[in-house]
């Protein structure tokens, strides 16, 4: 279901639904995030598994040597989920997948702090033509207006790379090469703040379309799931990680081992850069971009929005995941096809419409950090 056909009548009956982080920084002293560092981390998941990612909770995944990590949804309590062990503090990120098919079914790409900055892609079963991509400072929703849509020529049958690319000063989601939309550190606080702070790495496939989710979350992700048409599952290809330390990629530190809290402003600034026994203020060592204030309030923080009838809308937390069946696409095809180019800008949604849309889109956000605990 396309999100601008949404009406009011689902923004109706939303209340909050929330997602937590193991540790805020900005509430209390947390431990340091181990740092990719000057490591170019380059995994070619065909050739099976690799100890960078960790399985969350119930998570098995099968490895392909054409198609790589197989992420398979088989009933309405599969997520299978890996989160990696490092971080990143700025930097770029390769990951060549092909999305899950089928309507209920989300497939996502996400970047996430300590105190929640986020910054995502994901891709809705049903939706043929186009990908998602949002962002969010320290997990606040007090708005909607801040997720795009870009064109993507067959997402669940044709493999494509997507990238994010995020520095100081700018964040760009590209696809194939091309960049689709641009987001500008402008200063801008609250909602609309630059996610800034070391992230982590997560791939996963869930259920949106859930018997027991929000009427909201169902519309959002095309409709209920049917499982006779399944298995479902996504390919993730490869993933290829580069960590800017602080930087913008060509300045900063020139390796990383932590990051540690400065303070509790969650600002890039306050960001310490360790470096054996070395520590080095990021805003000494990279160009300077506009700080920002938090206008979070607690460490359980809201990411989306769900009706209060639903009794849970999130991925049980005890997850079980099949084995896949012998046949591993997704219809019946091993077609990689030729890449896309994508024409459109992928604008943020703006106004009433575009709030509304996005109150809804947010949803998949939050079901699917709440299948990443860590």
């Amino acid at each position: 279901m396309h999100f601008k056909t949404l009406t009011a009548l689902a923004l109706a009956s939303l209340v909050s639904a929330q997602t937590y982080t193991e540790c805020d920084p900005t509430k209390k002293t947390c431990p340091n995030d181990k740092a990719v560092g000057k490591e170019i981390i380059n995994i070619d998941f065909t050739k099976g598994e690799d100890n960078f990612f960790k399985n969350m909770v119930g998570t098995t995944i099968k490895y392909d040597n054409k198609l790589g990590a197989v992420y398979t949804i088989k009933k309405e309590t599969d997520a299978p989920t890996v989160a990696s062990s490092r971080y990143i503090f700025f930097g770029q990120v390769d990951v060549t997948v092909r999305a899950a098919f089928g309507k209920g079914i989300v497939t996502s790409f996400v970047l996430q702090s300590d105190d929640l900055d986020e910054i995502d892609w994901e891709w809705i079963g049903s939706d043929h033509t186009q990908v998602q991509t949002n962002y969010f400072s320290q997990g606040c929703t007090e708005t909607y207006d801040r997720g795009g849509f870009s064109p993507v020529a067959n997402p669940q049958d044709e493999f494509h790379t997507y990238t994010i690319k995020w520095t100081p000063t700018q964040l760009d989601w590209i696809i194939d090469g091309t960049v689709v939309r641009t987001l500008k550190n402008d200063g801008q606080k609250g909602c609309s703040a630059f996610p800034q702070t070391p992230m982590q790495i997560k791939l996963g496939t869930w259920v949106a379309g859930r018997k027991d989710a929000a009427q909201g979350t169902i519309e959002w992700a095309g409709g209920i799931a049917d499982y006779s048409e399944g298995p479902f599952n996504g390919f993730y290809q490869s993933i290829k990680i580069q960590d800017y330390m602080g930087g913008d990629g060509i300045t900063g530190p020139k390796d990383a081992t932590e990051y540690k809290y400065g303070d509790k402003s969650g600002t890039w600034q306050s960001i310490k850069v360790i470096s054996g026994t070395s520590v080095s203020d990021a805003d000494e060592t990279t160009t300077k971009a506009p700080s920002k204030t938090s206008t979070a309030t607690s460490t359980a923080t809201t990411l989306s929005t769900v009706p209060a009838s639903s009794a849970s809308s999130a991925p049980d937390s005890s997850i079980s995941s099949l084995p896949i069946d012998s046949t591993l696409n997704n219809n019946g095809t091993t077609s990689t096809g030729d890449a896309a180019e994508a024409t459109e800008s992928g604008d943020v949604l703006t106004g009433g419409a575009g709030k509304l849309a996005m109150s809804i889109a947010s949803i998949g956000a939050a079901l699917f950090a709440g299948a990443m605990l860590l």
